[in-house]
């Protein structure tokens, strides 16, 4: 199903200054909430879980799905991401319609689990869509308010697990979220609590992406009609202080979902940050996921709840790779294509000036004399290089990539066939919310690819910078090896490279194994000229 034009009146936006961490915060809601709702369906309906238990992605559950596999929570919200992603007015009747319409064709080609609010609404739409001359969204409104107040049902939490793009929609001016986020809500719930819960964690989604911090859940009552912020802020005060899992019965319900997603947000300690012991702040995204897990019951639906809020705050770098390898569902969609919605709602549909995210192929500039792959020194199934070595005529001698970079949306290796792994790393002092943490994943994927007996090429834009830093972690790791020697032999083995420009990388490898990094960058005296491929490297 590809992405509409949808004809709006938007007016001329302010947006908010989009920088690289609060590109990937943004990023972080689609990816988050896709993880913690592959996290949790294996584990839906079940009880609440003890602490020493590991969730874990292993699949099942009510679909049953693959390992990975991400449910309706995700799905609906690609319904709505579709048509964000246009850079739509998501409070404009095009925009409302083309979102009912995903709704009804999810329905029909795509659900895996439906909820019985929405599967009931979505029924009703149909036949009296087949009747009517009203546009799609009026129907399907209409009806959830009907099917409301016949039987008192519309509170279910089938609309906040897939609000956190309306959020991403409407960035720069709040009012206007909270109207989207009741008008998205209101075509399959008729309860107002489930409006009121959306336009709260689109208000935490919000704040979390422009500022950083988890403040926009408390500050989003004042969005809500007078005689309701009591209420909700008795409520959210219960989340923070009763134990996560009291909130496991009943929480299908909007008001304990919301509650049971806080719980797991606002209980769950920021791990302190000692890269040394393999400590981040940004782990508090995947702990607050598992434990939103283990609260049990509507595990996959609290857990992607929950994923959206903490990925708004942490961003998509946050979300580990190994789960981020895993996951895909409902309509072909992976890791790369849940960003790429993502990217494209907060720049209004638009592409970058080099035509990312949707461009096939990312331009690379000619550095360092073109084209380039070496061994890496201490595994000679691991290739280091640049970009461009990925446009070479010809098979790959790899079974999988790591970039470090933006490649585009098309294979990176159009004569091969080759899983494909995208990592979150600005080139750029300052630009990375959590360096080491980063540099450290990168590092330990190549390690599990490795592990497996895949060949694995890893490589940055021009491999003078990036690549190096990943290629002398993962020599840490499986050596043992000092950063200073790991780093010299991996200058060796490029020939030269660019870690002076960004200190972040180059301090990263150095806090990783503990010791404190020297002031000077320089590693070894560059090799004069173009340094040739090993010999015994056939690409």
């Amino acid at each position: 199903m590809p992405n509409r034009r949808v004809s709006t009146r938007r007016p001329a936006p302010r947006r908010p200054l989009l920088t690289e961490i609060r590109t990937d915060r943004a990023a972080g809601v689609l990816l988050a909430a896709a993880a913690g709702d592959a996290l949790g369906v294996h584990y839906e309906g079940q009880g609440t879980m003890h602490p020493d238990q590991q969730p874990k992605m292993l699949g099942g559950g009510y679909g049953p799905y693959r390992p990975g596999e991400y449910s309706d929570d995700t799905q609906m919200q690609w319904c709505i991401a579709d048509v964000a992603a246009t850079g739509a007015d998501l409070r404009s009747p095009a925009a409302l319609d083309a979102i009912a319409a995903n709704f009804l064709i999810w329905l029909r080609d795509g659900a895996t689990d439906v909820g019985i609010q929405t599967r009931t609404v979505l029924g009703m739409t149909e036949r009296a869509h087949a009747e009517s001359d009203e546009p799609l969204h009026q129907v399907m409104t209409r009806q959830a308010t009907a099917q409301y107040k016949r039987t008192g049902l519309g509170a279910g939490n089938g609309a906040l697990m897939r609000t956190g793009t309306v959020a991403l929609a409407h960035l720069d001016n709040p009012r206007a979220m909270a109207e989207a986020a009741r008008a998205v809500s209101d075509l399959t719930h008729g309860d107002q609590l489930s409006a009121e819960a959306c336009i709260l964690w689109c208000s935490g989604i919000r704040t979390a992406v422009l500022d950083g911090t988890f403040d926009g859940v408390r500050a989003g009552v004042a969005l809500l009609p007078e005689n309701r912020r009591a209420q909700w802020a008795a409520w959210l005060d219960e989340a923070e202080s009763r134990p996560p899992h009291t909130f496991a019965n009943k929480n299908g319900f909007v008001v304990v979902a919301l509650q049971a997603a806080w719980a797991s947000i606002t209980q769950t300690p920021v791990p302190a940050a000692d890269p040394a012991n393999g400590s981040f702040a940004s782990q508090h995204l995947q702990l607050a996921l598992e434990n939103a897990v283990r609260i049990g019951r509507d595990t996959d639906t609290v857990a992607a709840i929950a994923g959206a809020l903490l990925g708004a705050r942490w961003g998509g770098s946050a979300v580990p790779l190994h789960w981020q390898r895993l996951l895909h569902g409902w309509p072909s969609q992976d890791a790369s294509d849940l960003v790429s919605l993502a990217v494209l709602t907060v720049n209004q549909g638009g592409d970058d000036s080099s035509g990312w995210p949707r461009g096939e192929r990312m331009p690379h500039p000619q550095v360092g004399g073109g084209p380039f792959a070496v061994l890496h020194p201490h595994d000679p199934g691991l290739i280091i290089g640049n970009l461009a070595q990925t446009a070479v005529d010809g098979p790959a001698p790899v079974d999988a990539v790591v970039s470090l970079c933006r490649v585009g949306s098309g294979p990176i290796l159009t004569q091969s066939g080759v899983e494909h792994i995208r990592v979150w790393l600005v080139d750029r002092a300052g630009a990375n919310a959590d360096t080491a943490f980063v540099v450290d994943q990168a590092a330990r994927i190549v390690r599990q690819l490795r592990q497996e007996g895949k060949r694995v090429y890893l490589h940055c834009v021009a491999g003078r910078s990036r690549t190096p830093a990943v290629a002398a972690r993962y020599s840490c790791l499986l050596t043992g090896k000092s950063p200073a020697d790991a780093l010299a032999d991996v200058h060796t083995a490029l020939g030269w490279w660019r870690l002076d420009h960004n200190r972040d990388l180059f301090e990263a490898i150095y806090r990783l194994a503990g010791h404190r990094p020297p002031s000077s960058t320089r590693v070894g005296r560059p090799r004069p000229g173009r340094f040739d491929p090993h010999p015994d490297l056939a690409w």
